[in-house]
């Protein structure tokens, strides 16, 4: 089904030559010393990359795109920011959609308030507004802004625009930000890994299967982390564009930084629907290309695929759980008794979803921006036609993820059987993936089409005992499964059609409703500002030494930005950066927040020219002032630090970041980090991302000391000797931060991006 393949490839006039076995065949063809470097420029990729770079350092990207995308989780926090920094006109086209908190319910007038603000930012500095329930943010941009050869960034980690020629990139708002001001985003030359596509996939199986299989090939090896994955191949061509977008989206959960792939007639198609004709262009490998690293999929040997809490990549064929539902779901409930730790265990029962042998699910869902495209729809409707979901405890809810995809699914009659069969359809809408709609009730497990199924996600509180359990499947495989009342059935099992209505796009909704206003800012419009709506706390600038108590202790062998700002009925809170730190690690670590906070107190005493402290920190500061020299308390400045193994998989939210600079936190200490965009986030409010090479003994209350670490930063160095300070005694470690750039640095020092962006 999926074969990864160890060293590079080179692709020679439509071959695929693994480097580790056809070297021979290579050099037949191109010589003794075939010129790699030249070749790694044949990528599709890189002629994107090559098209928007303005660096002339080797090995380094400064690269501008040519739009930007924001939901109305995050567009309050990036436009204040890049206010407090000096903005005055969207450079590029910005889209700010409102499709996360429209329907979350929480707090009052906020979300409304959020909407009207981002319609008066796109007024006021030339925005483009897409009005909750017209479409979710990946499949407007899709229909819209993507165009071959092009560039987007979001500040939404599955901003993947692959299939249809564009590489999209999902980051914090810090990034975006840039964007507005003019900077650039700054990378390392990234890794191009070859996808290759062969042969069909067969009836019943769909997108979300290929993508599921793929996670599950890589992500725990992260052969493909911080890569981009380019698509290439003949069975590129066995799929329709809603197939190939539906794989894009979850390109993500590989941990890869972008995709792209090959353009053909299908990609044409596309765009020719879409009334954009002029945006194609035909995008193929050169002649002599290689990559950094081969994946090879047979789309004809891929099964209907489940991926069983808690991660995208716990990845199984849906016929193996069939045989022996009881094993894989006791592996999940051990699972669950390791985030409950100890709390309420007793009330971990997942096998009893097992009866006669059979799984049964209680709640399908079929939504977001891989679940909710048009043939996903149509096939669910095929399927449940002349069925009935059932008076049951199964209930299954769809959400099409524009109102193009509504008026189509409408003309085409499959609302009105999805209706008929029992399914509620619901409006464009992100909020079953990241827990916002449709949470399943405690113990329950539901089954979806969406992007995600982390344990802190879908509604889940684990610390108050709140457990629900999500499985991620395709749409064809959650319908099936809906026909049998919510007996797990693959898609396969299912007969199938070999006629399917074409997809018309109808743009009406989008020209009556959107507010296109690029290239005309008009700075006479006040910005309409809610009263949950608050400006940026202020952040001092790093002093010459640091003295940080440690927060919080993750154990875990991943933390997500998930369980360090939860998503769900939080995400109202995320335009009052100071209201939403109170929700930080909240489900993970509950007295995070106080701890820090009693840091931050430290940190606020001196600055005020206030020397009272307790004991314990006395002594601390006491301690660290006998080390390396420093005598002067008054240069050693305090905060919190969070210590965890591999932290930030999952969403792009900032927030995980600046939640913990408004709380104090000036560091975190980890083995690895996740995904490059939550170590970009730090960067960019001020937090530096240490490595540890070797595992430190870490408890909160300890103290973790840093001298000089200004003036080291400053000089470029990327080794830090530490001190962790327990008890009076102090144990010498060594800190590393990996390359930073000479900006990332500046960034550091000045504290944040604001501080540092100001009055440039």
């Amino acid at each position: 089904m999926i074969t990864v393949y160890e060293g590079g490839a080179w692709l020679i006039h439509g071959r695929l030559f693994p480097e580790k076995k056809g070297s021979a065949e290579v050099r037949a063809l191109l010589g003794d010393k075939p010129d790699k470097a030249a070749a790694r420029r044949g990528t599709i990729a890189w002629s994107i990359l090559e098209k928007h770079n303005g660096s002339d350092e080797s090995g380094r990207l400064s690269i501008h795109f040519d739009c930007l995308a924001s939901h109305d989780i995050t567009y309050v926090n990036i436009i204040q920011t890049a206010k407090a920094s000096g903005l005055d006109a969207f450079p590029v086209p910005y889209v700010l959609t409102n499709c996360h908190n429209s329907l979350c319910a929480v707090g009052g007038t906020i979300n409304g308030d959020d909407h009207l603000f981002g319609l008066s930012c796109a007024k006021r500095y030339g925005g483009i507004f897409v009005p909750p329930h017209l479409a979710v943010i990946h499949t407007y941009v899709r229909e819209m802004h993507a165009a071959c050869g092009a560039m987007i960034l979001g500040s939404d980690s599955h901003t993947r625009y692959g299939s249809a020629g564009t590489l999209g990139i999902g980051e914090g708002g810090g990034e975006l930000v840039k964007q507005l001001l003019g900077k650039s985003y700054d990378i390392a030359c990234p890794s191009v890994v070859a996808v290759h596509l062969t042969g069909a996939p067969h009836p019943g199986v769909g997108p979300h299967d290929v993508a599921l299989a793929l996670t599950a090939a890589v992500f725990k090896n992260g052969v493909v982390k911080n890569k981009i994955l380019e698509f290439i191949g003949d069975g590129v061509g066995a799929l329709p564009m809603d197939f190939r977008n539906g794989i894009d989206t979850m390109t993500t959960e590989t941990a890869c930084l972008s995709s792209i792939w090959r353009t053909d007639a299908e990609t044409e198609r596309f765009f020719r629907i879409h009334g954009r004709h002029e945006d194609y262009r035909r995008l193929e490998p050169a002649d002599v290309a290689y990559y950094d690293g081969l994946i090879e999929i047979d789309l004809s040997a891929v099964e209907p695929m489940i991926a069983l809490p808690f991660h995208p990549s716990n990845a199984f064929p849906i016929r193996e759980v069939q045989k022996n539902p009881g094993d894989y779901l006791r592996q999940v409930e051990m699972t669950a008794r390791d985030i409950l730790e100890g709390s309420n265990v007793e009330n971990v029962h997942l096998t009893d979803k097992v009866r006669n042998g059979k799984l049964h699910v209680d709640q399908g869902i079929i939504a977001g921006c891989a679940g909710g495209t048009f043939d996903n729809i149509i096939a669910a409707a095929e399927c449940l036609a002349s069925q009935a979901t059932g008076s049951g405890n199964f209930s299954l809810s769809v959400y099409p993820s524009s109102q193009p995809v509504m008026m189509a699914l409408g003309r085409d009659g499959a609302l009105n059987t999805l209706m008929g069969a029992g399914a509620t359809v619901r409006t464009a809408f992100c909020g079953p993936c990241f827990g916002a709609g449709d949470v399943p009730a405690n113990s329950c497990l539901s089954i979806r089409h969406t992007t995600r199924n982390f344990p802190n996600r879908e509604g889940s509180r684990p610390t108050q005992r709140q457990m629900a359990y999500v499985a991620l499947m395709d749409a064809r495989s959650i319908a099936a499964t809906a026909c049998h009342g919510g007996v797990l059935t693959a898609g396969t099992e299912i007969e199938w059609s070999d006629e399917h209505p074409a997809y018309a796009f109808d743009s009406a909704p989008y020209a009556s409703r959107v507010y296109n206003g690029f290239g005309q800012p008009d700075a006479s419009v006040p910005l309409v500002r809610g009263p949950n709506i608050v400006d940026w706390p202020s952040f001092a600038s790093l002093p010459d030494h640091l003295l940080l108590g440690v927060a919080s202790v993750l154990d875990d062998p991943v933390t997500t930005t998930d369980e360090i700002i939860p998503s769900g009925d939080s995400s109202s809170y995320r335009s009052n950066p100071v209201a939403m730190a109170e929700f930080t690690l909240s489900r993970r670590d509950p007295g995070y927040v106080g701890r820090a906070k009693a840091y931050r107190a430290m940190e606020e005493k001196r600055l005020a020219g206030d020397g009272s402290m307790d004991a314990a920190q006395r002594e601390a500061l006491s301690l660290a002032c006998s080390l390396d020299g420093v005598l002067d308390a008054a240069a050693v400045g305090f905060g919190s630090v969070i210590y965890a193994n591999k932290p930030g998989d999952g969403s792009a939210r900032e927030q995980a970041a600046s939640c913990q600079r408004i709380l104090g936190g000036r560091a975190n200490v980890a083995r690895e980090y996740a995904t490059k965009r939550y170590r970009s986030n730090l960067i960019n409010w001020g937090i530096i991302p240490f490595l540890l090479p070797v595992k430190v003994d870490m408890q909160n209350g300890d103290f973790l000391f840093l001298p000089n670490i200004r003036r080291r930063l400053l000089d470029g160095e990327a080794t830090f000797r530490a001190w962790r300070l327990r008890g009076g005694e102090a144990v010498s470690c060594t800190l590393e931060t990996g390359e930073l750039t000479p900006v990332e640095r500046k960034l550091i020092v000045a504290g944040c991006l604001i501080n540092s962006y100001r009055g440039e």
